[in-house]
């Protein structure tokens, strides 16, 4: 091991934002209750140095650090911007709901553990390291979706934390598995494992694969998303369903790329299927809800599935790595946007009482049309071209059932979206406006706008996310 391939400067991102974390917890001890605000502000400036930081390595080779552990890469470069960002987001979301908190720096430090964790999930190229940053992106969370220590946060909290143990010791164990087979943990040396008993093998994938699905909240490991969405806060929710899911799905397609593409494992079958299930499942039981968070909660069950279509063909297809990358970006703003909207006002909590928001908040009722139009996949919408960049690589490697099927899919979900935004742009009163959040309300905004200016930019953007993943 070389004193380069030890730089800590490699990790840059990562430690701002765990360097952050810490900083904010010392400095919360220590700021009265009514200056903890300052702990949000060391957070906004962390994500904004780490986005800088991961734009300014950015035009490096895909390279390894840490005698191969973590990769330096595409891959990597993206998920660091869309994870940096989505925290900022979050954090803004959070600065009304927790100003005055008595736990404000805590909240603010959990959530910096929690996007720090689904990064070094996202480049981690070690199953050892990729199982540490399982349970730094986890515990975090748990905390976070009782934060509020009322009955709907703890009963969130208790079923996240439940089946999250239970898929921990389900990804440990393929861990191990995994190691027994091969004799090693690190993913270029598990490509190469040509003699691995192949019983061992296909255990311990299935059981990394099992840890990574119960992050991403994809079918059969899912069943946390809509109760653990619904009870806790909306800034919380926005969180549990965008920066661990991807997190879990950028660690699933580094996965499929290197150390399982010519593994005797039916990776590419058995992604297609989970992603036909997903999606499927998310949208049919969307249909049924009237709570707006549990729809966006199956909404993003279902959004698993289409950002497991090029998933599933990593590695086979020169086209999977843009789509996917550009799909988690796009996904990242628009159901960020989504649950800013639910943010700002937070009494409104079913389809229907939102009658009226188009005469009484316009500019929101705009952008909550942007997001969950984009999120069916509507031009000139950032999630169109994912979607359709998503379709063109399963077609590409030879599975056009699949796209076939997310088509329909996507039909479907256009009825759930619109019977929630329908009643918002129908002329009524005024739906509840108690609590009114106006940085929320920015948030959303910002949100909207920005997945429409990165689906008109999508030809250079999907350009920029080409080349090989770390090896």
């Amino acid at each position: 091991m070389t004193a380069t391939d030890e730089n800590p400067l490699d990790l840059l991102p990562e430690l701002l934002l765990a360097g952050a974390a810490v900083a904010g917890l010392l400095l919360g001890s220590w700021l009265p209750r009514r200056r903890q605000w300052a702990v949000a502000l060391l957070s906004a400036l962390a994500c904004l140095a780490a986005a800088v930081a991961a734009l300014v390595a950015a035009p490096g080779p895909a390279t390894t650090a840490f005698n191969g552990a973590y990769a330096l890469d595409p891959l990597t470069t993206t998920a660091r911007l869309v994870l940096a960002g989505a925290t900022l987001l979050v954090t803004a979301l959070s600065l009304r709901p927790l100003g005055g908190h008595p736990r404000e720096s805590e909240y603010h430090v959990l959530v910096l553990l929690t996007a720090a964790g689904s990064l070094v999930l996202a480049c981690a190229q070690d199953i050892l390291l990729l199982a540490a940053a399982y349970l730094l992106a986890s515990i975090p969370a748990y905390a976070l979706a009782g934060f509020a220590k009322d009955g709907p946060g703890t009963e969130a909290a208790l079923k996240y934390y439940v089946l999250g143990a239970l898929s921990g010791v389900v990804l440990l164990t393929g861990t191990t598995l995994l190691y027994a087979a091969t004799g090693t943990t690190a993913y270029p040396r598990l490509a190469a494992a040509d003699a691995a008993p192949a019983a061992l093998l296909t255990a311990g994938t299935l059981g990394v694969l099992g840890g990574l699905l119960f992050k991403s909240g994809a079918v059969p490991a899912h069943f946390w998303v809509p109760d653990a969405v619904q009870g806790s806060a909306p800034p919380v929710a926005a969180l549990l369903t965008t920066l661990p899911k991807a997190g879990a799905l950028t660690a699933l397609f580094r996965l499929g790329a290197v150390p399982l593409a010519g593994s005797a494992v039916p990776w590419p079958a058995l992604l297609a299927t989970l992603a036909a299930a997903s999606m499927t499942l998310g949208n049919l039981a969307a249909l049924l809800q009237r709570d707006v968070r549990r729809l966006l909660a199956y909404s993003a069950v279902s959004q698993v599935g289409y950002l497991l279509m090029p998933v599933a063909v990593a590695g086979r297809t020169a086209l999977a790595q843009p789509a996917f990358l550009y799909y988690v970006a796009a996904y990242a703003l628009t159901n960020l946007g989504a649950f800013a909207v639910v943010c700002a006002l937070p009494r409104a909590t079913t389809t229907d009482s939102w009658r009226g928001l188009v005469r009484h908040r316009p500019l929101l009722a705009v952008s909550l049309a942007v997001c969950l139009l984009g999120l069916v996949g509507t031009p000139p919408t950032a999630v169109f071209l994912g979607k359709l960049a998503a379709f063109t690589a399963v077609f590409d490697a030879g599975y056009g059932w699949l796209a076939v099927l997310a088509a329909a899919n996507t039909v479907v979900s256009l009825f759930y979206y619109l019977r929630w935004l329908a009643p918002a742009f129908t002329p009524g009163a005024a739906p509840p406006t108690g609590g009114e959040d106006r940085l929320a309300r920015a948030t959303a905004h910002t949100a909207a706008a920005a997945s429409l200016a990165l689906g008109l930019a999508a030809g250079p953007v999907l350009a920029l996310l080409d080349g090989p993943p770390a090896h």
